[in-house]
């Protein structure tokens, strides 16, 4: 099994959704594109990546949204390097089809006071159904690493909750573990480094804005 040693996770930049809630009563949340500052932020990402590979093949899997897809073509990857694939899995969470603002804050509130991972928008997901998804996109990503030559490195262009839920059910953190954690920030990375002993590590945590509380022991 060829395993990559990098498995790099990237949230998409800054989008019209993120500075203009409105828009969402307008256009549909896949059709959102990045700001000049979230393409800006993604062409800064894009330098470090293209430093961090190198000469090295790429394997990438993106979002099938508009502002993922303008975040991956802002890193300018060479093409002879990389083999792109869209992948419907690593989409945002879904909150609905059109959205009225007010309606989208108050379940918002709700969310906050329910939990991330289990409340479900109406018409729409919750984090539990977005994580049984990561986990079944996973399940191919494992069967893709019997390839002999399958690409040292491996780079998911996707969304901030994703993101969280992709290392949650890689690492196996709890609920708990999880509602504690926050998105990363638009075009940032965070990255899964194989070490020498067979097992992979995130290359810097996620930032915790309070305590885990578990309703029991695990591990």
């Amino acid at each position: 099994m060829a395993r990559p040693r990098r498995i790099v996770l990237v949230r998409h930049g800054e989008s019209e959704g993120n500075v203009d809630d409105t828009v969402y009563e307008r256009e549909p949340d896949h059709a959102l594109r990045l700001t000049e500052t979230g393409l800006r932020q993604a062409e800064e990402t894009g330098e470090r990546l293209r430093e961090l590979f190198g000469q090295e093949t790429v394997s990438v899997y993106v979002s099938p949204y508009r502002r993922t897809h303008e975040t991956l073509r802002a890193f300018r990857l060479p093409p002879e390097q990389v083999r792109v694939r869209e992948e419907p899995r690593l989409r945002e969470q879904d909150w609905g089809n059109w959205q009225e603002r007010d309606d989208v804050r108050l379940q918002k509130a709700y969310r906050d006071a329910y939990g991330h991972f289990f409340y479900r928008f109406a018409q729409g997901e919750s984090g539990a159904d977005v994580y049984d998804r990561v986990g079944a996109f996973l399940e191919s990503l494992y069967r893709s690493f019997e390839a002999p030559d399958h690409p040292p490195n491996v780079l998911l262009v996707t969304h901030g909750l994703t993101m969280r839920l992709f290392c949650m059910r890689w690492f196996h953190w709890t609920v708990a573990d999880f509602e504690s954690l926050s998105n990363p920030g638009n075009a940032e990375t965070r990255t899964l480094l194989l070490d020498e002993d067979g097992r992979y590590r995130l290359d810097r945590p996620f930032e915790r804005w309070r305590t885990p509380e578990p309703y029991g022991p695990t591990g």
